[in-house]
């Protein structure tokens, strides 16, 4: 694998493909592992992230590489499918947002008319003077 990546290294351009653990890294992912120290100094490992996981399943020439790589590819192809139906879904609910805001803004002019209405009802009007004809009061 090694070897495959060092004959590939146009493949993997940055962090965001691969990267060398650090000594401390390398030590404690040995201890997890139950990997022995013993045998001699060794190069610390790369590791690989999705993308460098999608490139690394290219560049080998095995069976389970194959396998990974068209399994990477379904991945994604599922992904992409769910980003779509996600994307409807929030066009659909940024729809719905809309309209109720429209309707809370019309409730708060139904309410503030009738609120105009109440305070006219509890101020009584001033006596106004009768038009037409009165009768005499001699």
């Amino acid at each position: 694998m090694n070897q495959a990546v060092n004959r590939n290294l146009k493949r993997f351009p940055g962090e965001d493909f691969m990267f060398q653990l650090t000594e401390d890294e390398s030590k404690n992912l040995m201890f997890q592992n139950g990997t022995s120290s013993w045998g001699g100094t060794r190069k610390l490992p790369f590791v690989f992230t999705e993308q460098g996981l999608a490139m690394l399943s290219g560049v080998l020439n095995s069976d389970i590489a194959i396998a990974v790589n068209v399994q990477i590819m379904r991945v994604f192809t599922r992904i992409r499918q769910m980003l779509v139906d996600n994307t409807d879904l929030r066009l659909e609910i940024e729809k719905i947002k809309d309209k109720l805001n429209n309707q809370d803004k019309n409730m708060e002019i139904v309410f503030r008319y009738l609120d105009e209405l109440v305070e006219k009802q509890e101020t009584p009007n001033p006596p106004r003077s009768r038009i037409g004809f009165k009768p005499d009061t001699y």
